[in-house]
């Protein structure tokens, strides 16, 4: 007896985007996208977790904010809590993608200092575009307390997303300029100019930062 067409594509899918040709499991996940079935969901997110390619993990995420949300966020709030990093990081960006506050309380203060640089720039993203009106100032708080953390990528990654908080971070800036810490410092004073000059480019905010941390001033301006 043959097999139902509808059971031939899904498998045709699935074998897709496991395929060892990363454009062969593009274009799955293009064509899972382009045509949402909720039976994909689960796979499309196993694969995320696994997948190694950028693009292909782009178009995943694309695919699974096609479906409705109440498919995909339940099966992501459980993928934050992977103990594999992959998957809470993809899993973080796709709900920043699709959106959804009913996703916030799963942005908890662990994930935005996850030890994986990866996964807590997936968190600090996730948490800007999620916060509720009005919890801005506490997010604030939480992100501060990364400041100085990693390499530059990583800087640049919490200073965008404290400035999309806007002008509520400025007290929490202000008292990361007087920590202990000369890089926690820098930070501070470096995120502070971009606000002020978004054109000014991280590198040179940051430099000039840590002249002043050198220097021992403050970073205020006069």
């Amino acid at each position: 007896m043959a097999m139902p067409k509808q059971d031939t594509d899904t498998t045709r899918v699935f074998q897709g985007l496991e395929d060892g040709d990363s454009s062969v499991r593009l274009r799955a996940a293009l064509a899972v996208g382009t045509t949402p079935d909720p039976r994909f969901v689960d796979k499309l997110i196993e694969r995320c977790a696994i997948e190694p390619e950028f693009h292909v993990r782009d178009m995943l995420t694309w695919a699974l904010t096609r479906h409705p949300a109440s498919t995909t966020i339940p099966e992501l709030l459980r993928e934050v809590r992977s103990e594999r990093a992959q998957a809470r990081s993809q899993a973080l960006h796709t709900l920043s993608k699709i959106g959804d506050r009913q996703a916030w309380p799963a942005i908890t203060r662990a994930l935005l200092s996850d030890a994986d640089d990866e996964v807590a720039r997936s968190a600090w993203r996730a948490a800007v575009v999620l916060v509720p009106e009005g919890e801005e100032p506490e997010l604030a708080a939480v992100l501060a307390t990364q400041l100085g953390r990693g390499e530059r990528e990583t800087q640049l990654s919490l200073s965008r997303a404290l400035i999309a908080l806007g002008e509520v971070i400025v007290p929490t800036l202000r008292a990361a300029v007087t920590d202990l810490d000369p890089r926690v410092r820098a930070h501070a004073i470096a995120t502070e100019r971009l606000l002020r000059d978004p054109d000014a480019g991280f590198g040179f905010a940051i430099e000039e930062a840590k002249r002043i941390v050198a220097l021992g001033g403050a970073g205020k301006e006069g």
